[in-house]
Order: C-alpha cells, then structure tokens, then sequence
C-alpha cells in the first residue's frame, strides 16, 4: 500500500522543524537583526576579560531568544511540555554552554585549539557522572533538535564556490581519501562487531572531519544519539592527542611543510586543531592544512545525503516492494534537504546579490548561533551519558575499530597526500 503524504509533519517532525529554526535564524541575520548578538572573548589571567559588562544584557537576551526559539518547534513537536521545566532547564543548559565558550577561549586553550564543543561534552560528562541529574535537566537536552538546527546553519556556512577556493589538489586528494578510509572504517567496524548503524557514523567520524560529520550521519540515518555522542567524544579525545604528536612525527620524517599541512589537514578530525597543529609546523603547514581541511568539511553534505539515500532504499526497506517516490521522501531526513538549500541560498543567490562582504557578516552571527546549538547539543549528550560508557560501551570495540581506522587514515593519507602534493 502507497503511503499518502502526511502534510502535517510540515509541523509536527523535529526535522521539519530544524529547517523552519535554522531558516528563521537566517532569515533575521539577513535583515540585520542578530548583529547584537554577544561574543565571548579570548582572555588570560582575568576571566571578567572574557564577558565584558556592556555584554552582560545582550547574553540575557540571547538566553531569552534561543529558549523561546526552541520552544516554538518543541510545543508543536510535543504534547502537554511544561513551561516552566523549560525555561529553568534551558537556563541551566545555557549557563554551561557559556561556560564552555568561556574556557576554551583562554589563550592557552586556544593556542592549542581545543575548542568548545570539548568542553561542552566535558561539562555535561562530569554533571551526568559526579552528580544525581534532576529531571527538569533531562527534560531540556534536546539533543536531536539542537544538532539539526547547527546543521542547517552549518549548510550556509560551506559555499559552493569553495570547492574553487580549495584548490584542485585539496579536492582530489579530499575524494581519495574521504571515500576510501570510509569504506575501511566501516569494513573494520563491521568486522569487530559493530551495528550498520554505529560504524556508519564511526566511519564517517573518521573519514571526513570528525564531529560535524558524525552528527550530520547520525541525523541522516536517525542513530542513536549515545552512539553519536560516543564517537563524538572518540573524535575528540584523538584530535588532541594527534594535535601533539604529528607535527613532532612529521618532523622526525623530515616532511616538507606543504606535506606536512596536507597530511595534517586530511588526518585531524577538528578543524581548530588542524589549524593548531599547522601553525605548530610553519606558516606553509598551517595554510595547507587549513585548506585541506575545508576541501573535506565540503563534503559533509555530500556524504549525509549519499548515505540517507542508501539508508532509505537498501537498509530501512524492509519489503521486497520498490520503495515509492512519496515513501522516499517521508523517510529522507529533511535537515539534510535544509543543509543542502541554505549552502544554495548563500552560494547562487545572496553574495551575487549583496556582495561577498555583506553575507561574511550575515555568516559572523549565523555562526555564532549555529556555535551555540552545537554547544547546547554537546552539553545534552555529556547530561545523557555516563563516562564508562565511553570506554564499556560495546566492549570497546568502538574505540579500537576507531584507532584501527585512524592508524589507516594517517598511513593512506601520508601516501595519497604525498603523490597528489609532491609528485603529480
């Protein structure tokens, strides 16, 4: 039997509600009406440094806008959600991802670029582990909700014109590598154990750039967000550890800085410390490194929507029926369609339109926006997950299949970095 079109998911599916948020928020940066929206600054010794007073309203205001914001698609998404659990939850929730901002914009902290989304999920592991979590809390991590609103802002912030930008060699070397170390990340992760659903987004984790892709996954093929904050959290912990020890090993290889920037650029699975460790080598490394980068963040959106379409034809189908167009379409997850259409929006119409100026600036406050929801989104994981979990979790297969598969992409990587940079 055909399934009709539900036209009331329009409003009813926190998918559909991602879009409306995320185009909502870019509609009003746009018409310029976020450019009061406050900054967390870098500081040192003083932490009053880091909020100045003037800013202390503009943050309440920010609190004020995110809660009613989420609150509109959550009292359509959810019967009988009380108010005032809401509004003390989401307070909470937006103190520590204040606080996240706050620490991972000293100085030192920054220089090693471990950014916020570490301190997000740090904050919220050591809430759910060191103390009873009240259920007012648990009632506002909307964890699913906060990620595919990042995402759809995300979407406006990777410009097709930047696959230009990259360079042909950042972009061949980014095919070559995304695509093969996915496959091996996932053939590994199968092999150890692990569900489709875990090692499709360990392997995108892996393969790609590490955290936006694992949630971008998750999203598409509906994963269990533990699993998503599981491989999250694996990402992470690597990034910093990769941060400190390849620019040593890529010295004791005696690698050139532009080998060196590609390799780094290809292999760490957060942008920041991309950035970090580049900078660590030569200014050569870092600008490689961060283009290398960028050519892979890219392909984000490419990757998620080439995995809901195979979630929805081969995995979720469970008939032995050709799914229908209309079938398709109710299963395809619609941030990624969001995703797709705000990088659409930004690219083809509005800086041929305003000028390449005028959309950085609408971009500086819808990244701020997007930042917070991925923050918020980190804190929620961290609140819903206990720290064994991370190292119990599937009798640690997760975490060998996932240095099983970064010990590949640091090798292949070198390998394809090296033909595609100094031989081709």
């Amino acid at each position: 039997m055909i399934r009709k079109i539900d036209w009331s998911s329009l409003w009813k599916k926190e998918d559909w509600w991602a879009v409306w948020l995320g185009f909502l928020i870019i509609g009003i940066a746009i018409i310029g009406f976020l450019a009061w929206v406050p900054k967390v600054n870098s500081w040192t010794t003083n932490i009053g440094d880091s909020i100045k007073l003037y800013d202390l309203l503009y943050f309440a205001l920010l609190y004020v806008f995110l809660s009613f914001l989420t609150l509109i698609g959550i009292l359509f998404i959810e019967k009988h959600y009380s108010l005032a659990k809401h509004f003390l939850g989401f307070a909470i929730l937006f103190l520590l991802t204040l606080l996240s901002f706050v620490i991972a914009k000293h100085s030192i902290i920054t220089t090693y670029g471990l950014e916020y989304v570490i301190w997000a999920l740090l904050l919220g592991l050591i809430i759910s582990n060191l103390m009873s979590v009240p259920n007012w809390l648990h009632y506002v991590t909307k964890t699913e909700l906060f990620i595919k609103v990042g995402l759809v802002l995300l979407g406006a912030e990777i410009l097709f014109n930047e696959l230009i930008t990259a360079g042909p060699k950042a972009i061949f070397q980014a095919l070559l590598v995304v695509f093969v170390v996915w496959y091996v990340a996932y053939f590994t992760a199968r092999k150890l154990g692990l569900d489709r659903e875990f090692s499709t987004v360990l392997a995108s984790g892996v393969s790609i750039c590490g955290v936006s892709a694992a949630i971008a996954t998750g999203g598409a093929i509906k994963a269990d967000p533990k699993k998503v904050g599981h491989v999250i959290g694996l990402v992470l912990l690597t990034a910093i550890i990769m941060l400190f020890t390849m620019p040593p090993l890529a010295k004791f290889l005696n690698l050139s800085e532009i080998l060196t920037g590609a390799w780094i650029g290809g292999t760490i699975d957060t942008t920041p410390a991309v950035v970090a460790a580049g900078a660590l080598y030569g200014s050569e490394a870092l600008k490689i490194a961060a283009v290398t980068k960028m050519a892979q963040n890219v392909l984000i959106g490419v990757v998620a929507f080439l995995i809901a379409l195979y979630w929805t034809f081969k995995v979720k189908n469970n008939t032995t029926e050709k799914a229908s167009v209309v079938e398709v379409w109710y299963r395809f997850p619609k941030f990624v369609l969001g995703f797709i259409l705000a990088s659409i929006l930004f690219s083809l119409i509005l800086i041929p339109l305003l000028g390449t100026n005028s959309v950085k600036i609408i971009l500086g406050n819808t990244k701020i926006i997007r930042e917070w929801f991925f923050a918020l989104a980190f804190i929620s994981i961290g609140i819903e997950t206990k720290f064994h979990e991370l190292i119990s979790i599937e009798k640690g297969k997760p975490l060998v299949a996932y240095v099983l598969a970064q010990l590949f992409n640091i090798a292949w990587t070198l390998l394809i970095a090296y033909i595609v940079w100094i031989i081709i």
